[in-house]
């Protein structure tokens, strides 16, 4: 991505300058995650003696990073599931008729990408329920 226009002059910034600088420009660009780690991820990456731009593809990483776990958290609340279920604590045995492919490739997630429905039916106390909130909260983290 290199680009044809000269880059803009830099000034040089005392570290403390430098800090409050990043700190009000993450703010103004409402970047959490930087604004809280980087001055520990820049004291680390001159340790590592990474390049700039290394340095910053982890900052913008990590801010990426953040973002999907909060969208994530906010998802699951948004749900309003009326409780917690994991996959992992889901017991196959309950639903005998479900191929373990199956529940793998539920769990998997293609066949939201694919607009193909999801639809359980089966008596009560089977586990659907458990089912679907685990693959909600899933695929939602």
């Amino acid at each position: 991505m290199s680009s044809s226009k000269t880059p803009p002059a830099m000034t040089a910034l005392t570290d403390a300058a430098a800090e409050a600088a990043i700190g009000a420009a993450a703010k103004t660009l409402c970047l959490p995650t930087i604004r809280d780690q980087a001055i520990p991820m820049a004291e680390a990456a001159a340790k590592q003696r990474l390049t700039h731009k290394a340095f910053l593809a982890e900052m913008l990483s990590a801010e990426c990073d953040e973002r999907d776990a909060r969208r994530r958290m906010r998802r699951v609340n948004e749900a309003k599931f009326p409780r917690t279920k994991r996959l992992a604590d889901f017991d196959p045995a309950r639903l005998p008729d479900l191929p373990p492919a199956t529940l793998a490739h539920l769990a998997g997630g293609a066949w939201i990408d694919a607009g193909e429905p999801l639809v359980l039916l089966g008596d009560s106390g089977t586990g659907k329920t458990h089912l679907l909130i685990a693959l909600g909260t899933g695929l939602l983290r």
